[in-house]
């Protein structure tokens, strides 16, 4: 018999690179054309390997600024020398968040009429950096932030939240543009992949008189396809392809589960991004992880149906992994799983039973990947 969990990690591997930021936004640059850019700029998770692939813009002339999660930036963009870095925290901004903030804000209000702007935008950029108004203190949006990610709402609804508490989002950023021509790509990680929600809105150009071609590079329908074409070429029928997971993790979990004990045999896929309410005193583990665990416990007991589930970015909440690997034996106790899922603690279960899923960074970020086999 296959091993499932290799070949669910083959297909979630080959998913992820679909929409690697290096390769999305280089096929986008042959697409559109040339563009001599004479400032750069790359925030969020997939910042350094957008920027990578962005190569073709930059000259020696070029301004370059990346902004990207702690641990995120590789040496091929620490090798050049024209380059500002920044490593900054997320989900929950810090003082370097500030710190970029004032540096992009700085690079984009000092170019002037001939100036070519290329911005690359991926998942984090809302925590990654920001420019506060006057009367607002990091430790307010750090705490508005904290309250938000445990409240179960959507990021959509977080990113409205959050642009309404900054300066440089909601089109603001590319208001401040006064050069001559901007292109945006972006790496989607929202629901509907509208650039007016992605990064808090950061790259949306509504506010600017610039010419601006913006769009969408790589999102989540990529990424389901890509592993949906793996799993077919090898030899497995694929049941389920579908952007769905936009409930919170119980009905999810509840509506998985069934999904595979009534589905015929084959390759399930599902994507989105699940919402979770945390409780006062939340315990390990990320949205992932807790999905796979309430999928387990449904699952209990049953034989041929293994699940993965995790994050395209290679990070489930404040963990260090992207998820987890579960099946019918993984619920040994389900008392034990209950108490752990009702304490938002099923990073402790899981890790236990050495179900955890670790990538590391992934050069992208398209929400969350559900993969299923069922023999």
């Amino acid at each position: 018999m296959r091993d499932p969990f290799s070949l669910l990690t083959q297909l979630w591997n080959a998913g992820v690179e679909s929409v690697s930021g290096r390769r999305s936004v280089a096929e986008a640059l042959q697409r559109d054309g040339p563009f001599p850019a004479s400032l750069v700029i790359a925030v969020g998770k997939a910042a350094c390997s957008m920027f990578l692939g962005a190569q073709p813009c930059i000259s020696p002339s070029t301004r370059s600024l990346i902004v990207s999660k702690y641990d995120h930036i590789d040496a091929d963009c620490r090798a050049s020398a024209d380059t500002k870095i920044f490593e900054a925290g997320h989900p929950v901004p810090d003082k370097n968040s500030l710190l970029a903030g004032d540096a992009i804000l700085q690079a984009i209000a000092s170019a002037d009429s001939r100036d070519t702007f290329l911005l690359l935008v991926s998942g984090g950029a809302s925590a990654l950096v920001e420019v506060l108004p006057p009367d607002l203190a990091l430790i307010q949006l750090q705490e508005a932030t904290t309250s938000l990610l445990g409240s179960g709402k959507s990021i959509a609804e977080i990113n409205d939240i959050r642009s309404r508490m900054s300066q440089i989002k909601g089109g603001r950023l590319l208001g401040q543009f006064r050069g001559r021509e901007a292109r945006v790509y972006a790496l989607s990680d929202v629901e509907g992949d509208a650039l007016a929600v992605i990064g808090g809105g950061i790259g949306d150009p509504c506010r600017t008189s610039a010419k601006v071609l913006a769009r969408v590079v790589a999102s989540n329908a990529v990424a389901r396809n890509a592993a949906a074409e793996e799993a077919e070429r090898r030899g497995f029928p694929v049941r389920v392809n579908e952007e769905s997971l936009y409930k919170d993790v119980t009905t999810l979990a509840r509506e998985i589960s069934k999904c595979l004990a009534d589905g015929p045999s084959g390759v399930y896929i599902w994507g989105g991004e699940p919402t979770i309410e945390l409780p006062p005193n939340p315990g390990t583990g990320g949205r992932n992880q807790s999905v796979a665990l309430a999928i387990a416990r449904h699952i209990r007991g049953a034989s041929g149906i293994s699940v993965l589930v995790a994050g395209t970015d290679g990070t489930d909440g404040p963990t260090d992994y992207a998820g987890a690997y579960v099946d019918g034996k993984t619920v040994d106790d389900p008392g034990e799983a209950d108490v752990a899922l009702r304490n938002a603690n099923a990073g402790e279960f899981l890790d236990r039973r050495q179900c955890l899923f670790k990538s590391g960074p992934t050069n992208t970020n398209v929400m969350d990947l559900v993969i299923a086999t069922k023999y």
